[in-house]
């Protein structure tokens, strides 16, 4: 059965409507026994909800009346409820429930790895909502009492997901879609800011200001409130178009590819390249360190880079869409092989331990990835191992381990060395024992600035 609560109240069994014939009451008791499935209601609570402290005399037994007409209405589809001491139980056992999917989607969006991934499953939580949850048999004041978590928690998505889609620059689809939420309410600042900023990225700074100014009326009216002073700072960074508000500018050693930015290719080797796509390594780590910000970006790179074709990647980024969890499982298990294969490269005093551990690491990898390679002959007549298509998700992972084993086992491995640029640490091929930086553009200048 599947029961859903975000919006007007729906139970399908098998895709066929089972609420036929129940009255409004009866439907808004099975809602409520939906909404807290697993946990027993005690009758009392039921009869507070449902007549909203004006219960008729033999209320009690009405409840009891109606329990019944849902047991025979819905027990032949396999929906129990269960008579728990002084109350009811619906056993959630095998059915699909959209208030417990909200929920869990929003974990997991929460704890996914990378900022498109986040976006993804925020998208995709949020998108159970079809209105107001029980929209046609429970009243306003029903809704508040019964739904003020579950609406807490949407707006708490919401203005996560707007913060994510602003780090990523898609501020026009923020400025689309968050600004209605943030005139309903208004006591939430952050919906308010984030809404502000969008549009006033957008290039949109009248609408911007121009919603300030109806939320701080409703402020006033409603609570008899002043919008707080971080919200008032911004109305005024708005009206005088601060420069610091707008769009940060493309680091100086990027490229833009599939709408992705990447670093520049300093390493001269794909496995040095794979290491350079985090810029922490010589430092704390900072906003932005990580390029590698969801699997639609290591895909991208992995083709920026010729280890897959353009198809390939563009099949590989449909599936990711379709197997968000695998694809969010994949990019972490990227950036662990990432950081072992630092770990290989790096010779820092002390460190050896270390380093041995690093290198099992990446063994591991790239002999999962060697299990499922396949031996073919180029266009230039000379035979290379690639990833077998069937690797799926982990393609681009098993591509870049196989170079990665390429250089650990060649001489050119020796002439590895890391950036000594402040704050960088990314490395390069110095064949020729005389270059010292990662680029002369961004660290050689910084680094001859210092020095004068």
């Amino acid at each position: 059965m599947e029961f859903q609560l975000l919006g007007p109240f729906a139970a399908r069994h098998r895709g066929r409507p089972v609420l036929t014939g129940l009255r409004r009451q009866e439907r808004c008791l099975l809602a409520v026994l939906a909404l807290e499935a697993g946990r027993a209601v005690p009758t009392g609570r039921l009869i507070d909800l449902l007549w909203n402290g004006e219960a008729p005399a033999g209320a009690r037994s009405t409840v009891h009346t109606y329990i019944g007409r849902l047991r025979a209405a819905l027990g032949p589809d396999g929906v129990h409820v269960e008579t728990r001491n002084d109350g009811y139980l619906l056993r959630p056992d095998g059915h699909l429930i959209d208030t417990r999917a909200f929920e869990d989607g929003v974990r997991e969006a929460a704890a996914a790895v990378g900022d498109e991934e986040r976006v993804l499953r925020y998208d995709r939580a949020l998108a159970l909502w079809r209105g107001e949850p029980l929209a046609d048999v429970a009243d306003a004041a029903l809704r508040d009492r019964i739904g003020q978590r579950l609406a807490a928690l949407r707006l708490s998505a919401a203005e996560e997901r707007a913060r994510l889609l602003l780090s990523l620059g898609r501020h026009e689809r923020v400025a689309a879609e968050l600004p209605p939420l943030a005139e309903e309410h208004p006591e939430r600042e952050r919906l308010v800011s984030d809404s502000m900023l969008a549009l006033h990225r957008s290039g949109r700074s009248a609408d911007a200001l121009r919603l300030y100014r109806s939320v701080r009326g409703t402020l006033r009216s409603a609570f008899d409130a002043e919008p707080g002073r971080d919200l008032r700072t911004l109305y005024d960074r708005v009206r005088r178009d601060d420069p610091t508000l707008r769009l940060p500018e493309a680091p100086t050693y990027a490229v833009r590819v599939r709408g992705e930015w990447l670093p520049w290719n300093t390493g001269g080797d794909p496995a040095l390249e794979f290491c350079n796509t985090y810029a922490g390594w010589g430092g704390e780590r900072l906003p932005g360190s990580e390029w590698l910000r969801g699997y639609r970006t290591l895909a991208v790179w992995a083709g920026h880079l010729d280890l897959l074709d353009d198809r390939t990647v563009t099949r590989l980024l449909r599936r990711a869409q379709e197997r968000p969890e695998e694809a969010s499982a994949v990019l972490a298990g990227a950036r662990e092989f990432r950081g072992a294969l630092y770990g290989c490269l790096v010779d820092e005093p002390g460190v050896g331990e270390g380093r041995d551990g690093a290198f099992g690491r990446v063994a591991a990898v790239v002999q999962e990835a060697m299990r499922q390679a396949v031996f073919v002959r180029g266009d230039d007549g000379l035979g290379r191992w690639i990833p077998h298509p069937e690797a799926g998700l982990r393609l681009p992972l098993h591509a870049v381990a196989q170079r990665a084993a390429d250089l650990l086992a060649d001489p050119r491995r020796l002439t590895v060395r890391a950036c000594p640029g402040k704050g960088c640490g990314w490395l390069f091929l110095d064949a020729a024992g005389r270059r010292r930086w990662c680029s002369l553009g961004v660290c050689g200048r910084a680094g001859a600035e210092g020095a004068s």
